[in-house]
């Protein structure tokens, strides 16, 4: 039995249907019991917890050949990361207590980087589940592709794609989450002792520019990047709500610095096969549905 959680996501949803197509049993552990019928339909047993709730979430755990976590994200964290450290301390807990055959955990790019920023809550992750004594998996994929869902509608309506991540032709390290969930079941499939650390990018690097060209292919309209300057990020950030905009202004530095990156740039990396027009064409189709 494999405990997926954040299985009703497009990283775990790819997980668990990848687990599931092979003829495998798949417990969903979700926080909402709405969302079980869909699940239950698919043939997976059902397990209800919360990602910060150390009891259900060793229940949901316990005797599971294999768990993959997805911890939530925390996009305006209070500083030094305090919803991520209560979710940490519930997970390492459940996870000591269950004691499943196996662990991949859902970290990212920049989970090592040497300065403290939005990613950070991850580092606190690995490092704890580093110490539990199980065969634990880190999956770090780059900068997600469908991250530009945020840009459909000024490509579509005004021919502008506006990119904090800049230069607008510098390639980053970019993954469709399709190719995450995928790897992450080869992953909770594999044998191993240990901790050991993958990470996972798409077929080619992608820039600003590269995204601007895929929505002009797929809308049929000349789109182009504007590069939003650094010194209005912090009111942006705060005028969409953002009480706590420093962690996300330095991951952004991160990437555009290159203090985040891939070990050796992406050399060891594996590679996704999923191309960036793809994923552009889907997220303009579903805007249109």
């Amino acid at each position: 039995m494999y405990a997926i959680t954040g299985i009703s996501g497009k990283v775990g949803g790819m997980l668990a249907r990848s687990l599931l197509a092979a003829g495998l049993p798949v417990r969903a552990v979700l926080r909402d019991e709405a969302k079980a019928a869909a699940w239950k339909t698919r043939g997976c047993e059902i397990a209800l917890a919360e990602m910060d709730d150390s009891a259900s979430l060793a229940s949901a755990f316990r005797g599971a050949t294999g768990v993959f976590i997805l911890p939530p994200s925390e996009f305006d964290p209070e500083p030094g990361f305090p919803e991520a450290r209560h979710v940490i301390e519930a997970v390492t807990s459940a996870l000591v207590g269950a004691r499943p055959g196996k662990v991949v955990c859902m970290s990212t790019i920049g989970a090592d980087a040497p300065h403290e920023n939005l990613l950070t809550q991850r580092t606190l992750m690995e490092q704890s589940l580093g110490q539990i004594g199980l065969p634990v998996t880190f999956l770090r994929p780059g900068w997600f592709m469908e991250n530009a869902l945020w840009d459909v509608a000024s490509a579509r309506d005004e021919g502008v794609l506006r990119s904090f991540l800049q230069p607008a032709d510098k390639p980053f390290p970019m993954v469709a989450t399709q190719d995450v969930g995928r790897q992450a079941a080869t992953l909770l499939l594999d044998d191993w002792s240990g901790t050991r650390v993958v990470e996972l990018e798409g077929p080619a690097r992608i820039s600003p520019n590269d995204i601007a060209r895929a929505f002009a292919t797929v809308l049929g309209r000349p789109v182009r990047v504007e590069t939003v300057p650094r010194e209005s990020w912090e009111q942006i950030f705060r005028s969409q709500g953002t009480r706590n905009p420093l962690p996300r202004i330095r991951m952004l530095d991160g990437f555009n610095e290159g203090w985040i990156d891939f070990s050796e740039r992406g050399r060891s990396a594996v590679k996704g096969t999923t191309a960036l027009e793809s994923v552009i064409t889907e997220l303009v189709r579903a805007s249109q549905a």
